[in-house]
């Protein structure tokens, strides 16, 4: 049966390195899912990561060498011919140490293989021929997989695998020691039989349209779709196996997005929830961003975070300085209002509206406790009361508000309705 297969080759991988039900299940599809590539739209990266060395990385390579199809390990391979063995085998790439190869900057074509090679049909270009003038394409569409210390992997490239998180075993935790020269037929021949089982599976696999559960992201459901496939075809308990695997190791509510926006728009949450305030001057949101001691505000390229930097961050979520009135005046700052929709779209969470009432100092200037509200023009505060509902919903600011009302005052002055 094809879900013994599985089984086997899950427990085959388990007698070597230390790992959780999930990844073992994780693994073992990923491994499957290199034989039924033609079968696949997308592919997953497979990201194995530990916080140290001597953690089972290399080990796990080891095994992957022997049940994978046409295994390319290319620590020690040339950008060129990893190019034109990857037009020419459709390997299963192997990459260890990738720490280092995404922190050399002289290996940037092979960078831009590895992010754009998830997807059938893409290729990437480079100058080719005797003089460098002429320009090839080259498709770069095949399994990977990463091996390094640390959360070395771009957004674009964490987003799209699977991680296999190794942390190095303790004395209670016995492994066999993996002799090639005795376990690789025993490798070889779990490998043929993934082959010889999905190889007349490819247009089932192809037409499958399996079950993704609701709580994977977009991104997750690509990667886990050609997997799930293969674990219904295989039937038994590898569907929920795998589904199970996937909730662990893919959940966007486990997954940690580590880009600084993200982080940044979760402080300025933490920031908003614990003070219960509405708006903040610029300078006073950096002060409490800066207490965050695992955040990076307070050393941002070696310094404070600026009013500028902060700006730049938030750019991409259209979220501006405006002004906004603190401390009895008008400054420059934000209002909790201008994060919501980030919030809901990057964090998942929505404003609490249990809000505490504001003080004195940061009342809109309608307000009757507002430092100037005795020297007003007459009538003045009726006519702010028009649009005190518009800057509540940051339609105008301030300012523009108090421009509006006195011109409707001298519009009734002039008897101009």
């Amino acid at each position: 049966m094809s879900s013994l297969l599985l089984t086997e080759v899950r427990a085959f991988v388990g007698r070597f390195i230390v790992m959780t039900d999930a990844q073992r299940d994780a693994v073992t599809l990923w491994v499957s899912h290199t034989h039924a590539l033609d079968a696949a739209e997308s592919t997953p990266y497979l990201a194995v990561t530990s916080a140290e060395k001597r953690s089972g990385k290399t080990r796990l390579r080891e095994v992957l060498e022997l049940l994978v199809h046409e295994p390319l390990p290319a620590a020690n391979i040339s950008d060129a011919a990893l190019f034109r063995a990857v037009e020419k085998l459709s390997p299963t790439l192997l990459l260890d140490e990738a720490d280092a190869v995404f922190k050399a900057r002289e290996r940037e074509d092979l960078r831009g293989m590895l992010n754009a090679g998830y997807r059938r049909g893409v290729v990437a270009y480079r100058m080719g021929g005797a003089n460098k003038t002429t320009l090839e394409a080259f498709p770069v569409f095949c399994p990977k997989s990463f091996f390094g210390i640390g959360d070395f992997l771009p957004d674009t490239l964490s987003d799209r695998a699977i991680p296999i998180r190794l942390q190095r075993r303790t004395s209670d935790e016995p492994v066999e020691r993996l002799r090639r020269r005795d376990v690789e037929p025993e490798g070889l021949t779990l490998r043929d039989r993934l082959a010889d089982w999905l190889g007349p599976q490819l247009d089932d696999l192809q037409q499958a349209r399996p079950h993704l559960p609701d709580e994977l992201d977009d991104r997750a459901e690509d990667s886990w779709e050609p997997l799930f496939a293969i674990a219904d075809l295989a039937g038994d308990d590898w569907p929920d196996r795998a589904r199970f695997a996937a909730l662990v190791l893919s959940n966007p509510e486990q997954r940690e997005d580590e880009s600084l926006t993200a982080r940044l728009l979760a402080d300025i949450h933490a920031v908003f929830e614990s003070n219960g305030d509405e708006r903040f001057k610029t300078s006073d949101l950096i002060d409490e961003l800066c207490k965050f001691e695992e955040s990076p505000w307070a050393d941002w390229q070696g310094k404070t975070i600026t009013a500028h930097g902060l700006s730049k961050l938030l750019r991409a979520h259209r979220i501006k300085t405006m002004p906004v009135w603190v401390d009895g005046q008008t400054v420059r700052g934000y209002k909790l209002e201008q994060f919501e929709e980030a919030w809901s779209r990057v964090l998942g969470v929505r404003r609490d509206r249990n809000v505490r009432s504001e003080s004195a100092s940061q009342a809109a200037p309608n307000s009757s406790n507002a430092p100037n509200a005795e020297t007003r023009e007459p009538g003045l505060t009726a006519y702010l009361e028009r649009y005190a509902d518009l800057v509540r919903r940051c339609l105008i600011s301030d300012r523009e508000m108090i421009q509006l009302a006195k011109l409707d005052i001298a519009y009734a002055n002039a008897g101009i309705a």
